[in-house]
């Protein structure tokens, strides 16, 4: 069975396309079928993935406005090992575009059904903010995954991003979840980090994953590479890391 896992957060800088990109990686490494859709208009995911955003056929904007059916913009990314729906600037048109359509919070999901059972796992990078792009990818999923930074501002965004998805869950997908949060640019060696870590444990209890991503400077050079981190530096604390967290979300998912 598909799972479709949405990572977002509405507040940017937490490695939310980062963690997408190295979770894809780390997945199909495990001998899972990943497809990746990057429905962020800054497209890092599909540079990240080693495809220029620049030069793209198609892209996930066509699929979404139903000009092009998405086995046909798929692509096929063999350095990462997973397939990618790939996403750049044109994206910012979506917003106009999908606002005078009916039923347009399910534009990705009706556009992906027929590809979706190919994979085991389908990953959405999802904007970071609130938009129509958030709701499609929040529509079309199974459950969030929430990259977070342990900071302050961090919890209030959080606060934020859960309201936004009970009220996803109150409208147009009810069976959304959240399927966990996720601890990145993790140092332990940071009193505030420990301190918003304790929280989110006191608070969140198993939602909260037990696999921390660490401040990693190698994480951090890969995509301007193209490459995941496990592909860059397989060896480094940061991919690592990342091969945790897949296989801490195939035993809670059943992946």
């Amino acid at each position: 069975m598909t799972k479709i896992i949405a990572l977002t957060n509405q507040k940017g800088g937490v490695g939310k396309t980062t963690t997408t990109v190295n979770l894809a990686a780390c997945l199909a490494a495990l001998d899972r079928r990943v497809l990746l859709i990057d429905l962020d208009p800054q497209g890092h995911a599909t540079m990240g993935s080693g495809i220029d955003k620049h030069e793209l056929d198609g892209s996930v904007l066509e699929v979404l406005l139903g000009e092009k059916p998405a086995a046909e913009v798929i692509l096929d990314c063999p350095d990462a090992g997973y397939a990618l729906l790939p996403g750049n600037a044109d994206l910012t048109a979506a917003e106009v575009d999908l606002l005078d359509r009916d039923g347009r919070e399910r534009c990705l999901h009706e556009s992906i059904k027929d590809v979706a059972s190919e994979y085991d796992v389908v990953l959405i990078d999802c904007p970071p903010s609130l938009n129509m792009l958030t709701v499609n990818g929040l529509t079309a999923a199974d459950g969030v995954l929430i990259p977070l930074q342990c900071e302050f501002y961090a919890l209030e965004g959080l606060s934020a991003l859960l309201d936004t998805v009970e009220q996803i869950q109150a409208s147009v997908n009810p069976a959304l979840q959240v399927f966990g949060i996720v601890r990145t640019m993790f140092d332990n060696r940071n009193s505030l980090t420990r301190d918003v870590s304790k929280q989110l444990r006191d608070y969140f209890g198993e939602t909260l994953l037990k696999t921390t991503i660490p401040r990693n400077v190698r994480v951090a050079e890969a995509p301007s590479h193209g490459l995941p981190v496990t592909k860059y530096a397989r060896f480094s604390r940061g991919s690592q890391a990342h091969r945790v967290l897949a296989k801490e979300l195939i035993r809670r998912l059943s992946l």
